[in-house]
């Protein structure tokens, strides 16, 4: 028999809640299979049937009242009533006897980890609302198969959905022949793939690099000169510099290093600032909103840009905000009502940055938590949570509401786009807040870091391309961890 070559498998897409599904086994493989289906079909008719199963495969059962259990031995009357059969044992004898009798029903059969006794495979699915890419590597990688999924499962945006649900409702509407429904729906269909105009007058724009470069020159240049004149000509001016609080200087140089970092790596910002000026004497809450109104313009400049670019998922902004502004509200005004108390409230913050810096260091050597099982649903309490943990101390809304709704399941383009837009308000009601509430601050410390970091962000993005980003988060996360330790340390002893 000649061998055939490339993959000769023919992708087809079954209604599973309109077919019988026969699982054997209930194992970790035959959880596995279990789950994968359910997955793809939320109201599959399942039977499962096993001598052993596992407590998990007992949870799913009561939950789902279209999976029977059948707590017994297999028997090849079994497949009587079965549609599609998946053998998942650790019984290759038996699994040998599933596909003999599946066979002689006329049946398809998958044998879990053996491609050659399977009639079909369950590939890896990209599943965004009614939209499914099934990725087969005809048995030879499923790694691939993952690594390509994670890959779509990344770039393609829920709100993909929407598009296909709006392409549908126009097509409804559509009168005539088949032919001219199509030629409709090209033309509607085409401004998808447009360049727009704006993008066209940015690519043109970027064909002349030089040009850029000479502006930026011209600025720093001018800067000079006027900074110059004044220093040799103004003597008011002479003296207003020389009355400047050196603390100022350490802090525009610090918000200039931390904001860069923070473009490289896309947090860490809030809690190097706050573990800084933590470290240089300045009580929390006055760390806190020299932190928060240095990036209400970062991030309003960042919200919009996402906005712009469509990275933003309302929703999602709608189920932040509300709450997110409450906690962060509550969280300053009570860190500003502690503001005498600053001495006892400083080791708390202290080892709240500790914590973080543990999280920073665990995302640089990629130490994975458990993973989540869904989507996070109680994104209100995220949001409230995430808003007053940021007001207390000096950071933490990107770390907390980020990293959980990736780790939930959401897209990352989208929670990026979204919990940057709402940071600029969180920032900008804290800052609000603060300001009502304290009777006094360390503006020198404050103004260093809103002038570092402002000036830092027009070549963050630049630098963050030419440094490693696991370099940059050990050395963010030792030196948080070593000032963190410092400040408890010194409140000990």
């Amino acid at each position: 028999m000649t061998k055939l070559e490339g993959n000769q498998l023919f992708p087809v897409f079954l209604k599973l809640n309109e077919l019988h599904t026969v699982i054997i086994g209930a194992g970790p493989v035959g959880l596995e299979k279990l789950t994968a289906v359910l997955k793809q079909s939320e109201n599959a008719k399942i039977t499962v049937i096993a001598a052993d199963i596992i407590e998990e495969v007992y949870d799913l059962a009561r939950q789902l009242p279209q999976v029977t259990l059948l707590h017994k031995n297999y028997e090849s009357a079994d497949l009587a009533e079965a549609d599609l059969v998946i053998a998942a044992t650790n019984n290759n004898v038996l699994n040998e006897e599933i596909k003999h009798d599946a066979h002689a029903l006329k049946l398809l059969v998958n044998v879990a980890d053996k491609p050659a006794l399977c009639d079909f495979y369950l590939g890896s699915i990209v599943k965004k609302g009614d939209l499914k890419i099934a990725i087969s590597t005809n048995g030879k990688s499923p790694t691939i198969a993952k690594r390509l999924k994670e890959l779509f499962n990344d770039h393609l945006p829920e709100e993909l959905d929407i598009t296909l649900q709006q392409m549908s409702a126009f097509r409804n509407t559509l009168n005539g022949d088949f032919n001219s429904k199509v030629k409709k729906l090209n033309e509607v269909s085409a401004v998808l793939v447009e360049q727009p105009t704006v993008e066209k007058e940015l690519k043109t724009v970027s064909a002349f690099p030089s040009f850029k470069w000479l502006i930026w020159t011209t600025i720093v240049i001018a800067i000079g000169i006027l900074v110059t004149i004044f220093w040799y000509r103004e003597p008011q001016f002479q003296q207003y510099v020389a009355e400047i609080n050196p603390l100022f200087y350490w802090f525009l140089a610090g918000g200039f290093l931390f904001a860069l970092v923070d473009g490289a790596i896309g947090m860490s910002y809030g809690v190097t600032s706050t573990a800084f000026s933590l470290s240089m004497g300045i009580p929390p809450a006055s760390a806190s909103m020299g932190v928060h109104l240095s990036e209400i313009l970062s991030n309003g400049i960042a919200g919009w840009m996402h906005y712009k670019m469509g990275n933003i998922n309302w929703k999602l902004f709608k189920l932040l905000i509300v709450p997110g502004i409450l906690g962060a509200v509550a969280g300053a005004f009570l860190l500003s009502s502690l503001e005498h108390y600053s001495h006892y409230t400083k080791p708390f913050v202290s080892l709240y940055t500790l914590i973080l810096g543990g999280i920073i260091l665990s995302k640089a050597f990629n130490v994975k938590s458990k993973k989540n099982g869904g989507k996070i649903t109680k994104i209100p309490l995220l949001g409230l949570f995430g808003g007053f943990i940021d007001a207390v101390g000096g950071g933490g809304w990107g770390s907390i509401v980020l990293s959980s709704l990736i780790a939930g399941g959401r897209n990352a383009r989208f929670s990026l786009g979204t919990v940057k837009l709402t940071r600029f308000f969180i920032a900008l009601m804290s800052s609000l807040t603060f300001i009502t509430m304290l009777n006094s601050a360390h503006w020198e410390a404050i103004g260093g870091l809103v002038i570092g970091s402002a000036l830092a962000a027009p070549i963050a993005a630049r630098v963050s391309n030419r440094i490693s980003v696991k370099s940059i988060m050990v050395a963010v996360g030792i030196i948080v961890v070593v000032v963190s330790l410092r400040s408890i340390l010194k409140f000990i002893f």
